[in-house]
């Protein structure tokens, strides 16, 4: 089901710079105001406002009856999450970790991903499910993953995947008011970047790809951290004559490869770049589908640059682990050789 338009300020709002995080919040923040059905629960967003204070200040001006602090119990923060979509509200669930929820994993997968489609579409699930994932923060185990190739594999599920605060802003209200459950993964090394946020501009379709540069040398197709590293190598190459494409996929389940396609068969060329495990996972699964669609158009093999198929490494050995400006580099002058 296809997320709602949203209604816009109708009164002059000013343009400000804000981080990711200060976007988060202020969608929240507009989701609630506009809709009374719509609580926030999770470990420490309440009083605390949340460990990088993405909630901060909604319990105050909305209640502890509207922003709720749970206990450290992720299947039951989902599992509260699903009655209370049955009684009619929207929950906004935030996981504080991406490691964190696999104790929530047979909720979302059982009964979450299920219950629209086992009662006939009877029942709706709008449930928001809220994880910071990936690296680059020097974390101890557990609270550095990327987990969103699991939960894009199980049908019932969408899953999407913010990069820059105005997106943060917009897709998470999107989101909010979509029907389906959705999985939202927030960048966490990239909380405090700061974009210019219009509050009055028409946001883009939460389920749809977007070409943030464009280029014709060759296509980067990537989402969430990565993109700003996709950003700075295209910038990069730029000195060595490279006119570099770069995509920021946005959603992940439904994948919405359109702009990819078009791109690559200008482009002729493509590298896919996650700090996912490659193994069974969304790059795999767009170069298996560019092959597909793009086969003649293409002149070189379509390349990836990923994590490594191991466990996330402790924290001091991350930067050998998290693809990097580098490593996306060596990627395309491995394809651009070819």
């Amino acid at each position: 089901m296809a997320a709602p338009a949203l209604e816009r300020p109708t009164a002059p709002v000013a343009t400000q710079m804000v981080t990711i995080a200060k976007g988060l919040n202020l969608g929240l923040r507009a989701a609630m105001e506009r809709d009374p059905k719509v609580l926030v629960m999770g470990e420490d967003v309440g009083k605390l406002g949340g460990v990088f204070r993405v909630t901060d200040g909604l319990q105050k001006d909305f209640g502890e009856h509207r922003v709720l602090d749970t206990p450290l119990a992720e299947s039951g923060i989902i599992g509260t999450a699903i009655g209370l979509a049955i009684r009619g509200y929207r929950p906004v669930c935030e996981i504080q970790f991406d490691g964190f929820i696999f104790p929530g994993f047979d909720q979302i997968v059982s009964q979450l991903a299920k219950l629209h489609f086992r009662t006939q579409g009877k029942l709706k699930m709008p449930v928001v499910v809220r994880v910071p994932f990936g690296g680059g923060i020097g974390a101890v185990e557990h609270h550095s993953e990327s987990p969103e190739s699991l939960f894009a594999h199980i049908g019932g599920l969408k899953v999407v995947s913010c990069s820059n605060a105005v997106d943060a802003y917009w897709m998470l209200q999107q989101a909010i008011e979509c029907d389906d459950p959705v999985l939202f993964f927030e960048p966490k090394r990239r909380y405090y970047e700061k974009a210019e946020l219009d509050p009055t501009a028409e946001p883009a379709p939460l389920f749809s790809s977007r070409v943030l540069r464009p280029g014709s040398s060759l296509t980067l197709a990537t989402y969430g951290p990565m993109v700003r590293t996709c950003l700075d190598a295209a910038k990069a190459a730029e000195e060595d004559g490279h006119d570099l494409e770069v995509v920021d996929l946005r959603t992940l389940s439904p994948l919405d490869l359109g702009p990819v396609y078009e791109s690559v068969r200008r482009t002729g060329r493509l590298v896919v770049v996650s700090e996912a495990p490659p193994e069974a996972s969304i790059t795999s699964e767009i170069a298996t589908r560019v092959q597909q669609e793009c086969f003649y158009s293409l002149e070189a093999p379509v390349l990836r640059t990923t994590g490594f198929d191991t466990p996330y490494p402790p924290s001091k050995l991350e930067e050998g682990f998290l693809p990097d400006l580098d490593r996306v580099l060596d990627a395309v002058d491995r394809s651009l050789a070819f």
